[in-house]
């Protein structure tokens, strides 16, 4: 597991800003959907081109979080990507940072119906969970995934991010969820990224300019007095 070390200094600059250390303290689970970025053979089983092990770790806390939120009534929605052979052209310039190999690599680990692409077998998706595919970093992004529309249907407000990897997919789609009017938060026990200092950084960033930060814990005793 990480060992998680957001800054004394990112708080004092939040509570400085906003009066308070966190912008999320009740949660309505019917407004709220709890996002799985990611979790697939692709970025966790060793020897994948983009195994991130710490991943494997936040397993147990991710089904937590998932059952803690379908027991209160909320949405879970395991999100998966995807890179088809048009992002070669769509998204040449994330394909032109590969070597020709490490490319190869990559679109075959992420072919839909491949191993790579298949969510982790440990982790606990119910058949009523929604599911949604992006082809980004970002779920929210123009064209990247139908995610927007499946939150906006349901009447969502408020998304929870956890998943791989915190500096980028997560990241990326916490922050695009922000700028779309979405009260949002990263879960600091709920991510996963390479390194701690990566890990660490981007929760901090994201606290000081994009929403909030909390651990597991303490959003499942929120979704707990929810249903009190």
């Amino acid at each position: 597991m990480h060992k998680i070390d957001i800054p004394d200094q990112v708080k004092e600059g939040v509570i400085n800003r906003q009066g308070y250390l966190h912008a999320i303290e009740v949660l309505e689970p019917g407004k709220t959907a709890l996002l799985v970025v990611d979790m697939q053979n692709y970025f966790m089983a060793d020897g994948q081109l983009g195994c991130c092990p710490v991943a494997r770790d936040i397993v147990p806390t991710v089904n937590r979080l998932a059952g803690a939120m379908r027991d209160a009534g909320g949405h879970v929605v395991w999100i998966q990507n995807a890179t088809p052979l048009e992002t070669l052209k769509s998204w040449a310039n994330l394909h032109a940072m590969y070597s020709d190999e490490k490319r190869e690599i990559r679109l075959e680990g992420m072919t839909r119906g491949s191993n790579g692409y298949a969510l982790w077998g440990d982790l606990d998706v119910r058949p009523e969970d929604l599911r949604t595919e992006k082809t980004r970093y970002s779920a929210f992004i123009r064209g990247a995934s139908d995610i927007e529309a499946q939150l906006r249907d349901r009447g969502v407000d408020t998304v929870i991010v956890t998943g791989v990897a915190t500096n980028v997919c997560c990241e990326s789609t916490a922050r695009d969820a922000m700028m779309l009017g979405f009260r949002t938060m990263m879960v600091a026990d709920a991510n996963a990224a390479p390194s701690d200092a990566e890990h660490n950084a981007a929760l901090a960033t994201f606290m000081s300019f994009f929403g909030d930060v909390q651990f597991s814990e303490e959003i499942i005793e929120k979704l707990k007095v929810s249903m009190r």
